[in-house]
C-alpha cells in the first residue's frame, strides 16, 4: 500500500536523454522512466508530473548574449511541454491514462492549467503532467514543481535525480562528499546543498511538504519511494 495518497514527480528534461547523447529523447530512456512511472501508479497513487527541459533547451546556458533571459526562459517552457507529450504518448501506450496541462496554453496539443480540473483528472486515476513551467519567466521547473505540489495539496514531493540523494558536495568531483540520509529545508538553503533552487525549497518549507530526493535509475525507486520505503534522502521541517 502506499504511504502517499497524492505524490508530485519531477523528473529532469536530462532524465530523457542517453547520458552519451546529452540532448534529445531518447526512446530507450523515455520507454525506462515510463515504465517506473507506471509501477507507482498501480500501487493506486494519485501522481502529477512536472518534466524539465533542459536535454532540449537550458535558457541559462544556451542563450548566450544574442537572446534575453525572458526569451531564453519562455524557449525552456516550451521545451517542457514537448516532453511532457512524449511522456503521455509514452505512459498511454503503457495503458496508464495521462492528461497534460500546460501553464502557456496551446489549445490543439494540450490542456490549459486548471487546478479544480487536474486535482479532478487524479481523482480519476489518471496521471497529470504539469508542462510550461510557471508560465513565467525567471522561474526555474523545480519552483514549478513545488508551486503545483502545493495547489493540489499533494502530500510529498519526489525529487528524481541522478545521484542517491543529496551530498555535502557533488559526489562525482568529490569523493569526500557525504551522503545525507536526512536534512531541514534551513540546511538546505544554508548550506547551498544545490538540491533545488531557494524558492523551491521555500515554498516547500512554507507550507510543510516534505520532498524525497532519490536516484532515478534504480528499478523501481519511484515506486518505493510512494510507498514510504527509504530511499535517497528526505527533506523535512
Amino acid at each position: 500500500m502506499p504511504k502517499y495518497s497524492r505524490v508530485l514527480l519531477k523528473l529532469s528534461g536530462e532524465s530523457l536523454c542517453d547520458s552519451e547523447q546529452g540532448h534529445g529523447i531518447s526512446a530507450h530512456a523515455l520507454s525506462n522512466i515510463v515504465g517506473e512511472i507506471k509501477l507507482a501508479h498501480d500501487k493506486g497513487v494519485q501522481l502529477g508530473v512536472v518534466v524539465g527541459g533542459g536535454n532540449i533547451w537550458r535558457g541559462a546556458q544556451d542563450r548566450g548574449e544574442a537572446i534575453g533571459r525572458v526569451t531564453a526562459d519562455y524557449m525552456g517552457m516550451l521545451a517542457t511541454i514537448i516532453n511532457a507529450l512524449a511522456l503521455q504518448d509514452a505512459l498511454e501506450h503503457l495503458g496508464v491514462p495521462t492528461r497534460v496541462q500546460t501553464a502557456i496554453e496551446i489549445q490543439k496539443l494540450a490542456e490549459p492549467y486548471i487546478r479544480r480540473r487536474a486535482m479532478r483528472h487524479l481523482e480519476k486515476g489518471r496521471v497529470v503532467i504539469f508542462a510550461g513551467g510557471t508560465g513565467n519567466p525567471y522561474f526555474t521547473t523545480d519552483t514549478a514543481a513545488a508551486l503545483r505540489a502545493v495547489e493540489i495539496e499533494a502530500e510529498a514531493m519526489l525529487k528524481a535525480t541522478q545521484v542517491d540523494g543529496v551530498y555535502t558536495d557533488d559526489p562525482r568531483k568529490n569523493l569526500k562528499a557525504r551522503k545525507l540520509e536526512k536534512v531541514t529545508f534551513m540546511d538546505s538553503i544554508r548550506d547551498r546543498l544545490k538540491v533545488m533552487d531557494a524558492t523551491a525549497l521555500t515554498l516547500c518549507m512554507e507550507n510543510s511538504l516534505p520532498v524525497v530526493v532519490f536516484d532515478l535509475h534504480v528499478k523501481g525507486n519511484i515506486a518505493r519511494a510512494v510507498s514510504g520505503q527509504k530511499v535517497g534522502t528526505l527533506i523535512t521541517e
